[in-house]
């Protein structure tokens, strides 16, 4: 960046470098107060010193709402983007990232997030803890599974995931209320059906602690240790109508198929109690008929008007 450029400019709020073969930001970016937008796409940045040292403790780091940096050469996310807390949209597609920081929590006030392009192979947990979230673009990497906590981000309006490698998505999915658009053509899920069954015997405590709960066994505080008093306390209710059991750390993983549109197959992955919870019509090779699609149909009518457009092809 041109020296000076705080002096002659110190109440620049817009500031477009994009396409300019810059290879690092100099200082004169801190100094400039005013700055709620920065575009520098397309060029070469992402080497040692490409961002100014002290980014998150210039006036910078609060007046920034915009940075765009789609089309550099990051291998990571820079850390010190991660200070800039009044930031809403942030773009870093088309760069060399293979993973998201779990401090990527930081970024409370971050409204649009695009990572796309990129060789990512798994998402944080710690992305569901944005709560303004709304518009996720992940897709063009290489992720093979979304964490069950994404659909704590209430207030997502758009997911973009396709071209990844997902085989499922998980049942939480379903709790995002606002979505309105999911894209996922070009993955696994929509071009083949898996069924994925994994399980691992239940150990002598969590036995115990479904008995207690489904039979109602009585207990306060007093009777036990606080340690189990908590792990009682995290049942899980087993989805399966006409079964009634509950669950702790030890599953069934399974893949279950939702109807969206009428058109749509989706699978979902879900959680049973016991190998005896699954039922033999899981599979999709099943008629339309079979009770798997039923019991999908139902689920199905609760969350089909919450996605109005979900773009498989």
């Amino acid at each position: 960046l041109p020296a000076g450029l705080s002096q002659w400019f110190p109440a620049l709020e817009v500031l477009d470098v994009s396409g300019t073969g810059l290879t690092e930001m100099g200082t004169e970016l801190l100094s400039l107060p005013c700055l709620h937008t920065l575009l520098a796409k397309n060029n070469r940045l992402g080497g040692p010193g490409s961002l100014p040292k002290g980014l998150g403790q210039a006036p910078l780091a609060r007046s920034l709402r915009v940075l765009n940096l789609s089309g550099n050469r990051f291998s990571e996310v820079p850390p010190a983007l991660l200070q800039l807390r009044g930031l809403r949209s942030l773009s870093l597609g088309g760069n060399r990232l293979h993973s998201i920081p779990p401090d990527i929590q930081e970024l409370h006030s971050l409204e649009f997030l695009y990572l796309g392009g990129n060789f990512i192979m798994a998402i944080p947990p710690e992305l569901a803890k944005l709560p303004s979230l709304r518009y996720l673009v992940l897709c063009d990497n290489k992720i093979q599974s979304i964490p069950p906590q994404l659909a704590q981000l209430h207030s997502l309006r758009s997911l973009s995931l396709h071209n990844n490698l997902l085989t499922y998505l998980p049942r939480e999915i379903l709790n995002l209320v606002h979505l309105e658009e999911l894209s996922l053509r070009g993955n696994p899920l929509v071009v083949r059906f898996v069924r994925d069954l994994t399980y691992n015997p239940p150990s002598l405590q969590e036995l115990a602690g479904r008995t207690v709960k489904t039979r109602n066994v009585p207990y306060a505080p007093s009777d036990l240790p606080d340690s189990l008093v908590r792990y009682l306390s995290l049942a899980s209710n087993c989805p399966n109508p006409k079964c009634g059991g509950v669950y702790f750390d030890s599953c069934v993983r399974q893949i279950k198929f939702v109807d969206f549109c009428g058109k749509y197959r989706l699978p979902l992955m879900h959680y049973l109690c016991s190998p005896e919870c699954s039922s033999p019509f899981s599979s999709a090779s099943q008629s339309s008929t079979s009770q798997s699609e039923s019991d999908s149909e139902d689920e199905a009518s609760v969350a089909a008007h919450r996605m109005q457009k979900v773009l498989l092809g």
